[in-house]
């Protein structure tokens, strides 16, 4: 015999009744499902009882608000709701940083556990299965949450550590950076190295952050700590942890748009990396002037160019590591070596000017490569040791040149 029809109607009635009963337990054990939430945290997670009693008591309220959400999001099951992240706003933003991503998840994990483990006792009889339901839902939208709000810290932090460096960076290109910059370096995780150096290039077109974080990219897979940035259209990287410009250069050059890539002599921290910046600022000035130029180049090696463009550091670096070590070692090689150049770089053409047999003129030479580190034979070495003793020279006729 067929069921009455008042049945349908009576079945509906029942769930009210029991998602109503289910509520008000609901309701009434929240706050012993949060402090046995708190109480399994201390008991499974170590990073929990390691933490100070303000960070434990943020986290506690998190929980409370967490439980108190899932409650409002059970009284109203039919409408359409997401969790927001103001489970999350009962605790300061700073506490992000002391919490990682992945506690935050063993935290609501936990809190899910404690849940889950309670629901036949807070359900109505006939009522568990869609308080689970609800419960599974609810984990789902809460997970949503958690990771908006990392995402928004995230954004945030990487938002203001690009200032921040973009500072720093600026600081050093600009010859400004004192104990405040290094500060500034420190939060970013520059963990001052022994040897910095920085390297220059044009910026390449389109987005300036995909630029950035190429040049980290390279960074990490060469060893380097940087701080990087686009200042107009220059691409500026602060490089520290190698003794070899010319090697950090090439581990680097990937992102940089085409044209010259000058890299600054090695300094022995942030502060003076800004002899370093301005030395690569000049190069790439200069740069142009020297056609065949590798690609990258070291600053010191376009010190001719460099001085010719008026670069005051250059010219006195010319002059105190060149002509003044050739002057103290006596007027034989200074001459020796002036006399060759002119005749064009002939060991018999210079000796018979010196009146010495050609193999003195050898002697001499070498020993100007011994005493400056630049090669009369080679042509490049040449015209740098030709500029030197033009500067050294008018230096020693005017002192203020």
């Amino acid at each position: 015999m067929p069921e009455p029809e008042s049945s349908n109607t009576e079945r509906p009635a029942r769930d009210v009744h029991a998602h109503s009963a289910t509520l008000k337990r609901l309701e009434k054990s929240s706050g012993t499902l949060a402090a046995q939430a708190i109480a399994r945290m201390d008991e499974t997670l170590p990073w929990y009882r390691a933490m100070p009693p303000e960070n434990r008591s943020w986290i506690g309220l998190v929980a409370q608000a967490g439980i108190a959400a899932f409650t409002e999001w059970f009284r109203h099951p039919d409408a359409p709701q997401a969790i927001s992240t103001d489970v999350f706003g009962t605790a300061p933003r700073e506490l992000t940083r002391a919490i990682t991503l992945h506690q935050t998840v063993e935290m609501v994990r936990t809190t899910i556990e404690v849940m889950e483990s309670a629901i036949d006792e807070v359900a109505a009889p006939g009522d568990e299965s869609v308080l689970r339901e609800a419960l599974l839902v609810y984990a789902r939208e809460i997970a949503f949450a958690t990771a908006r709000v990392y995402a928004q810290a995230a954004e945030a932090r990487g938002a203001w550590d690009a200032r921040l460096e973009s500072l720093v960076v600026n600081a050093v290109l600009s010859g400004e950076a004192d104990e405040g910059a290094v500060s500034r370096a420190a939060a970013l995780g520059w963990n001052s190295p022994e040897h910095v150096c920085v390297v220059l290039g044009t910026a390449p077109d389109g987005d300036s952050e995909l630029t950035v974080e190429a040049i980290r990219r390279a960074a990490r897979h060469a060893k380097l700590q940087v701080l990087t940035g686009v200042l107009g259209d220059r691409l500026v990287v602060i490089a520290g942890g190698s003794d070899n410009p010319l090697k950090v250069a090439k581990s680097l050059i990937g992102p940089y748009a085409s044209g010259p890539v000058v890299a600054g002599p090695v300094v022995s921290d942030l502060l003076a990396a800004t002899r370093s910046a301005q030395a690569a600022a000049a190069g790439l000035k200069a740069c142009f002037a020297w056609q065949d130029a590798p690609r990258p180049v070291l600053a010191d090696d376009l010190l001719p160019e460099r001085a010719i463009a008026g670069d005051p550091s250059a010219r006195e670096q010319l002059v105190e590591e060149i002509y003044r070590p050739l002057e103290e070692a006596g007027s034989a090689l200074l001459e020796t070596l002036s006399v060759y150049l002119e005749q064009a770089s002939s060991l018999e053409g210079a000796a018979r000017m010196l009146f010495v047999h050609p193999n003195t003129v050898r002697y001499r030479l070498r020993r100007v490569t011994d005493v400056t580190g630049w090669s009369p034979s080679d042509v490049r070495s040449a015209f740098t040791l030709r500029i030197a003793l033009i500067l050294g020279r008018l230096a020693d006729r005017d002192p203020q040149t």
